[in-house]
């Protein structure tokens, strides 16, 4: 099983595999400690809001990018903010994306002080917004208050969830009754999806051609390579991006076969590996689901992510795995035709595709938290 990691919350203020040596093979096998440390201190803080606060950075979030800061000077609040330093201008160039993840956070905040006894209520985006762009206005500003409210039971499934980013099981067709359980799970905006094999074919072909676009295109392929966190030591000292850790990325790196240079030759060993590696997962998907939303204002993607993290882990209570298919709904020139394609198959009435992802069952790996909460909290 891949570990990844999630970097801590920073408060505003405060082939071929080589033998190897005994000393190779230590750094071989070592594990990004470090880096997956948050999943364990969630819920250790005297401070409720501090205690949601730690649940909510194991949100899903573009690249692993984590990009809130939170100032909690203020009694009874928490203020979010978005990290400017933490954006996607290649492949998010309206920081859209980045805005679905903020609302993942938000609602996982919401569902972790319901268990203290707490509501949380969002005054979204109070100073206003820019369509263009994320700024360095407050995204929310959230207020805790006492109720008698009961728990959500999506709340257990946190520490489990993943986005899981392996091949599934072609064997194993997804029963549409589990697909319609999960299709309850938003608050906001209905969920679609399909499992007939005709269609989910199509759109695994439209899922590999967009990633195949986003490759292609070399400032959107140096924007992820740029974020790739090869071997623990890398993933230790920057617990975001994208992982590529454990025994096998281990010897590539040492051997020199894997870096973030031969990772931009689309046409040699690391990228035809890559490609070919994105294939199988694309083509294994056994179903997909969707979210359209009948406009594209900021404070409509917040509620998209709420109603994302909820998908998300409802998927987990099914034991279905789950890979968000983001390239096509990027909103670079380059990825224009399949962008209109697939917003006129999802789409067809008019509205915004929010998030799309595979489905089937594999096993349980992706992304995990990192980085410890302190590091992102302001006052």
């Amino acid at each position: 099983m891949t570990l990844s990691r999630r970097k801590t919350l920073a408060l505003i203020g405060g082939g071929t595999i080589l033998a190897a040596t005994a000393a190779v093979g230590y750094d071989i096998t070592r594990v990004p400690n470090a880096a997956v440390a948050p999943w364990g201190q969630a819920g250790q803080y005297a401070d409720p809001r501090l205690r949601a606060l730690s649940w909510a950075i194991l949100a899903p979030n573009p690249h692993n990018r984590q990009p809130w800061m939170v100032d909690v000077s203020l009694p009874d609040t928490a203020i979010l903010y978005v990290d400017p330093d933490r954006l996607l201008p290649q492949t998010d160039p309206f920081n859209r994306q980045i805005t679905v993840g903020l609302g993942c956070f938000l609602e996982i905040l919401r569902m972790a002080a319901l268990e203290d006894g707490l509501a949380v209520t969002f005054d979204l985006f109070p100073n206003g917004s820019d369509a263009a762009g994320l700024d360095g206005r407050p995204v929310a500003i959230c207020h805790f208050s006492p109720t008698e409210a009961a728990p959500d039971p999506l709340f257990a499934l946190v520490p489990h969830r993943r986005s899981n980013k392996e091949p599934y099981d072609t064997a194993r067709p997804v029963p549409t009754d589990a697909l319609q359980r999960i299709a309850h799970a938003p608050m906001h905006f209905p969920m679609g999806f399909t499992n007939d094999m005709a269609r989910v074919e199509q759109m695994r072909d439209q899922s590999l051609r967009a990633l195949r676009v986003e490759f292609a295109t070399e400032r959107t392929l140096r924007e992820s390579v740029d974020l790739f966190r090869i071997g623990h030591r890398e993933v230790n000292a920057n617990p975001d991006g994208i992982d590529f850790s454990g025994p096998m990325f281990e010897s590539l790196r040492m051997t020199g076969l894997f870096s973030r240079e031969a990772s931009m030759d689309v046409e040699g060993f690391v990228g035809q590996q890559a490609d070919a590696a994105f294939a199988e997962n694309m083509l294994s998907a056994m179903a997909h689901l969707w979210q359209v939303t009948p406009d594209n204002s900021r404070e409509t993607q917040i509620r998209a992510g709420q109603d994302w993290v909820r998908i998300n882990l409802a998927a987990t209570a099914e034991g279905l795995g789950l890979q968000p298919l983001s390239q096509a709904l990027q909103e670079f020139p380059e990825m224009a035709a399949l962008y209109d394609e697939v917003h006129g198959d999802l789409a067809p009435d008019g509205g915004t595709v929010q998030m799309w992802a595979r489905v089937g069952y594999g096993p349980e790996v992706g992304e995990s938290p990192r980085w410890p909460l302190e590091e992102k909290i302001v006052g």
